[in-house]
């Protein structure tokens, strides 16, 4: 059995990896960020939708949310829209989308990857992908199985993970000493790492996360070290965030430079980026010439 889906649901086919998407099951069937404090899901939110253009959707606007998750985006973008299509290719997280969502009528729910989804081509007045992309073995693939759904000169918002290209040499290092944790900390037992007590890992790099904090409060700048982002959310949020870094099995990192070329290879035009943390989320259109 494909370890992606529980027993009894059909396994999907395509561009995606069974650890990873089992992981992300695990981890939102356990821990479905229910307790997430409001203020930090909509600062959140505006953030991942900053650059996008609302202002151009048509009335009733129909489209997509692809690695949809728990819903945590989708409860937000729903109530602006005609029909929100939740996507994702683990039945555990739309498990949860549906119990989250259950209150929004104009969403519906498909488990499928991205090279799988049963949406026509060139039907989509919008769509979105935060944080997924960058968990599928060929990214570029991905990105024209999500543009190749939308109509001519709809936009498509994606959030990718960062080379850390706009940071110092001594910022990068940092993190590339993070990899050997990220590595350890994804093969251990799921009970370990899926970020609940006594899931020490990710409770300590939650608690990690916090640590500029406390350097704010004793009056240094730490806008540019890492983690800075942290230092005024939640433990709730950080543990989130920590699980996702620390315990999946595949992640990939891109350049702006790589997700500009990406995107316009993709069929997007006008592609235009968030100068502000959390890097890199880009928007784009895509262009009226470029086929299904």
């Amino acid at each position: 059995m494909n370890p992606a889906q529980p027993a009894g649901r059909p396994v999907p086919q395509g561009n995606f990896d069974a650890a990873t998407v089992a992981s992300f099951g695990d981890e939102w069937e356990r821990y479905d960020q229910s307790g997430l404090p409001q203020a930090d899901l909509h600062d959140a939110f505006a953030r991942y939708f900053a650059v996008f253009p609302w202002e151009r959707l048509p009335a009733s606007a129909e489209g997509f949310d692809m690695g949809c998750g728990t819903g945590r985006w989708a409860q937000l973008v729903a109530p602006r829209v005609g029909r929100l299509h939740c996507i994702d290719p683990s039945g555990q997280a739309l498990d949860v989308a549906r119990r989250k969502l259950a209150s929004l009528p104009n969403v519906d729910y498909e488990m499928a990857p991205t090279s799988g989804t049963a949406l026509p081509a060139g039907s989509q007045d919008f769509g979105y992908s935060l944080g997924v992309l960058h968990h599928i073995p060929d990214t570029a693939a991905a990105m024209r199985d999500c543009v190749r759904l939308l109509k001519p000169g709809a936009p498509f918002l994606v959030y990718l993970y960062y080379s850390f290209d706009n940071r110092p040499f001594w910022f990068r290092s940092v993190w590339k000493a993070s990899e050997l944790v990220r590595s350890l900390v994804c093969r251990l037992p799921a009970a370990l790492s899926r970020g609940r007590p006594p899931s020490w890992p990710c409770w300590s790099t939650g608690r990690w996360r916090g640590w500029p904090l406390l350097g704010e409060r004793l009056g240094l700048n730490v806008s540019h070290v890492p983690l800075s982002f942290y230092r005024d959310k939640s433990f709730y949020f950080m543990r989130t965030d920590s699980r996702d870094r620390f315990g999946t099995p595949l992640e990939r990192r891109f350049s702006r430079r790589e997700i500009t070329a990406m995107m316009e290879d993709s069929g997007l035009e006008g592609v235009t980026f968030w100068n502000k943390e959390p890097f890199w989320c880009a928007v784009g259109t895509r262009r009226r010439d470029s086929g299904d």
